[in-house]
């Protein structure tokens, strides 16, 4: 049934469907995005513009494609989506193939890549099982801008062909600005890796440039596309370019004088650029009075010990697996496919050469002014500036992917490109060859291609059967509680009914049914964050007067509560929603375990057990309208609460 293949799209996955399926059943195109940006059934009792606050143009896109192509009568709605999806993950392969064959001039690197990438898909993409998530459409243009970048850093290219791939370049930057909301923070550190790249004299001061102009006029455009979106110009990414542009225009000589003089101008220039960079996006944030991204600030804070570990958004992050430290057994997946041996070597000796050359290129003060390609030819030791983009690119994002595991597909897609490199590229071959005195063309072209072959080779006898095995298995989401719960609020609730629950759930619940939710998962947006934390109280140990009061000043007309929340035993004690409320309510946490001494207990039991045992003072309030094994739905009253249900002792559930 259609509802069973529209639950399989979980969390915020659904809310983003949703929205696509509302392009299709509007009356026209027009009243769609009509729709869309004058939105009231979102967020309950409040009117927001969609295109502004989220990241939705390829599901609009979508929508108006499949209404004008012919294509109705052969192709389901649902179907139109995942292949598309599906074949964006082929640009991704195609784009991580182009930027290998670039760096190694071999098409065989090309084609390891992309057996590493589809071999290591545990660890390179979440596509097969989210399948609407924003990365999934951002990281393709992300790897074509990847691709573009080393193009236009490659030596002899001509100005008409700069141009030609400084517009790729945009046009794939825009795209992937358009199509995820975290995409200032990835430009940061693709920021940091230009400005590195700057400060250690490995590109032209022209196309350090031209490529912070492409990430200044891609988030600009994003900014109009997006109904001037205020988090966009109080991006720490813009910032820092301005403040590195500036920095950079007024700060003259910076790359004169002996070794002790420029490491003493580069770290005055660093320390200008990341004050002017703090102090510019502080005023604008004050500007623009923007709050929306401050939960990510206190995340960052909180994981390295600088915040309060308390905060209830924060923690909520720092609870889940996929926000804590890489696992080690990463290593041992990507070691299994000969992905990680390869990868490491490269990245050794690059860095060796790099860290050499960055020091000749520091003690050089005759080097002002001459061309970066007469100066690395004339030194035993050099590294074009493709190579050394690339190689920045994976050392500062594998950093991020080692802090944070859920930001390792950004690096590990990029490591299968890297890897091929090393092992189709002439560097390395050729500094081996040398070391052994016998480096001539026949024997570097033949190592070239032998290497990579025998890998294929054996990548093909491991593996092979059991891909084949994996592609003939057939599997159905199976959750009949969820469809049993779906099916009961589209039949018996009125379309115009508001519900409340776990960001999760409702999401959900607009996509199956189209009623009206009081929050979702989609939490850029303070005002947000407060109304789910509130909300989030039927999971606390609060009274049931205080939950009533709270759930119908955010308009709610039914709650649904969840046994799998209420009676959570995924997360350890510590870091289970309800024990994030406890803390966040300076209550003592359930349980055996240590408590802070300044928690206290709580006056009340906690909600979302003691609902059920239908005491007074909660059936003055609330009437249980459905339940199974998994779900609990309550119909909250609208009349007055009863003076004796106040004072009625309620019975505690163990």
């Amino acid at each position: 049934m259609e509802v069973e293949r529209e639950i399989s799209f979980r969390t915020e996955c659904g809310l983003y469907y949703s929205y696509y399926k509302q392009m299709l059943r509007a009356p026209s195109i027009q009243q769609g995005l009509s729709e869309l940006i004058s939105d009231n059934a979102t967020e309950s009792k409040r009117t927001i513009n969609l295109l502004r606050r989220m990241n939705i143009y390829q599901e609009v896109f979508l929508g108006v494609l499949y209404r004008i192509l012919p294509i109705q009568a052969y192709l389901e709605p649902v179907y139109f989506y995942i292949y598309t999806v599906f074949s964006l993950q082929a640009v991704y392969v195609i784009a991580l193939f182009i930027t290998s064959w670039l760096l190694s001039g071999s098409w065989l690197a090309g084609a390891l890549t992309g057996v590493w990438y589809i071999l290591n898909r545990v660890d390179t993409t979440r596509v097969e099982f989210t399948i609407s998530l924003r990365e999934n459409w951002s990281l393709p243009f992300f790897a074509l801008q990847i691709a573009a970048i080393t193009c236009y850093l490659r030596p002899h290219l001509k100005p008409i062909q700069q141009k030609v791939v400084l517009w790729l370049m945009f046009l794939a930057t825009l795209c992937f600005c358009l199509t995820w909301q975290f995409n200032q923070f990835i430009l940061l550190v693709q920021a940091l890796i230009i400005f590195t790249l700057d400060c250690l004299d490995l590109i032209s001061t022209e196309q350090v440039t031209c490529l912070y102009l492409v990430q200044v006029s891609s988030l600009l455009s994003v900014w109009l596309l997006q109904f001037c979106n205020s988090m966009i110009l109080g991006s720490l990414a813009l910032s820092f370019i301005v403040a590195a542009l500036f920095v950079k225009h007024f700060q003259r000589g910076l790359k004169t004088g002996g070794l002790a003089a420029r490491l003493g101008k580069l770290l005055l220039h660093t320390v200008l650029v990341l004050a002017l960079t703090f102090t510019i996006n502080y005023f604008a944030k004050q500007a623009l009075q923007l709050r929306s991204d401050e939960h990510i600030f206190k995340f960052i804070k909180s994981k390295f010990g600088l915040g309060p570990t308390r905060d209830f958004d924060a923690s909520l992050y720092l609870c889940e697996e996929a926000f804590g430290l890489l696992p080690l057994d990463t290593f041992d997946r990507l070691a299994g496919t000969l992905l990680a041996y390869p990868y490491l070597i490269t990245l050794i000796v690059l860095l060796v050469m790099l860290a050499l050359l960055t020091l000749a290129n520091l003690c050089d003060s005759s080097a002002v002014g001459r061309p970066l390609k007469g100066r690395f030819e004339e030194r035993p030791i050099c590294m074009r500036a493709d190579v050394a983009y690339n190689l920045l690119h994976t050392v500062f994002f594998g950093l991020l992917a080692l802090s944070t595991m859920r930001m390792k597909y950004l690096w590990t897609g990029h490591m299968c490109a890297f890897a091929a490199y090393g092992v189709c590229g002439k560097e390395l071959w050729s500094l081996c060859l040398n070391m052994i005195h016998c480096n001539t063309k026949t024997k570097l072209r033949l190592i070239r291609y032998t290497v990579p072959l025998a890998i294929l080779g054996f990548l093909y006898y491991k593996f092979w059967p059991k891909l084949m095995t994996e592609v003939s298995e057939l599997r159905e989401f199976y959750d009949p509680d969820t469809v049993e719960l779906m099916t009961w609020i589209s039949s018996k609730t009125p379309k115009t009914a508001v519900f409340a629950g776990s960001m999760q759930l409702l999401a959900g619940i607009k996509l199956c049914t189209g009623r009206v939710l009081t929050n979702h998962p989609h939490y850029e947006d303070r005002a947000l964050r407060e109304r789910t934390r509130q909300v989030y109280q039927i999971y606390a140990q609060q009274s049931p007067e205080e939950v009533h009061r709270i759930l119908r000043a955010a308009g709610a007309d039914f709650v649904v509560m969840e046994d799998s929340v209420c009676y959570e035993r995924r997360h350890g004690r510590g870091c289970r929603l309800r024990d994030l409320l406890d803390l966040a309510n300076g209550h003592i946490m359930d349980g055996p375990g240590d408590n802070d001494p300044d928690l206290v207990h709580a006056s009340h039991p906690r909600f979302c057990a003691s609902i059920k045992t239908d005491g007074p003072a909660y059936t003055a309030l609330f009437t249980r309208v459905f339940q199974n094994k998994t779900f609990h739905v309550y119909k909250l009253k609208k009349g007055k609460k009863r003076a004796k249900a106040d004072r009625e002792p309620v019975a505690m559930q163990d």
